[in-house]
């Protein structure tokens, strides 16, 4: 888990005072700075595969070759192929993996995810932003904002999340994402240390100052009700 600096519930927000913020990411391998919009590649250690990910299917586990049910699935075999995530990270000289960006509304989760996108493309290394209302666009344009249609929105992102780190690539998922039981799910989706999570901790009332989307505005004069407005103001 990371969070911006500086940044807790009852202490100015530095996203408050400058358009720079400090956000650090750190796992048990690697120790990441950004300085939000104004980058500079030289924060940014070399991101490269381990010996030891050699070999890891695609969820973290050893995939049976025996005809299963998966979901409503019947009688489907994993097909392994003889190129796998190793061969593909040494391709590419990276390290696979799942940035995870949550907050709220107007915390900057998309800001910092392009910026970062943009430090590690100036680096050679490949990337890709699973941006929750893009998303929402194609592959979940099918999805409403009730209960079960954002666990499931959530549940869709975190599988092509998944996909992508397996292909050698760094995923940046930036979206609300409010229950931790929903990012536990993504989360054990991947092997150990491949899924960082970054909570943007940003006070509400800077983001509802920013309202970049005109959701709080929305949501106080009543337009909105129940489905955005509880996971606006909540998260766990």
């Amino acid at each position: 888990m990371a969070a911006i600096q500086g940044a807790g519930p009852f202490s100015p927000s530095p996203l408050a005072k400058s358009r720079f913020a400090r956000i650090v990411l750190e796992t048990n391998a690697t120790r990441i700075g950004l300085h939000g919009v104004d980058f500079r590649s030289s924060f940014l250690k070399p991101i490269k595969a381990m010996a030891n990910d050699c070999g890891a299917a695609v969820s973290g586990k050893n995939l049976s070759q025996m005809a299963k049910t998966v979901g409503k699935a019947t009688n489907i075999v994993w097909h392994k192929c003889s190129v796998d995530k190793c061969d593909r990270q040494q391709l590419l000289e990276q390290k696979g993996c799942v940035i995870w960006m949550t907050g709220l509304s107007g915390s900057g989760k998309s800001t910092l995810a392009c910026a970062l996108s943009r430090g590690l493309h100036a680096r050679g290394k490949l990337t890709y932003i699973l941006d929750g209302d893009n998303v929402r666009h194609g592959l979940n344009s099918d999805l409403g904002f009730k209960a079960e249609d954002r666990a499931e929105n959530i549940r869709r992102i975190g599988e092509v999340a998944k996909l992508f780190a397996d292909a050698g690539i760094i995923c940046i998922a930036s979206l609300i994402s409010p229950y931790r039981k929903d990012r536990d799910a993504c989360r054990a989706l991947l092997p150990e240390r491949d899924f960082i999570e970054v909570f943007l901790d940003v006070p509400l009332e800077v983001c509802e100052a920013r309202d970049p989307k005109g959701l709080y505005k929305l949501a106080r004069s009543g337009k909105i009700k129940g489905s955005v407005l509880d996971f606006m103001f909540y998260r766990n």
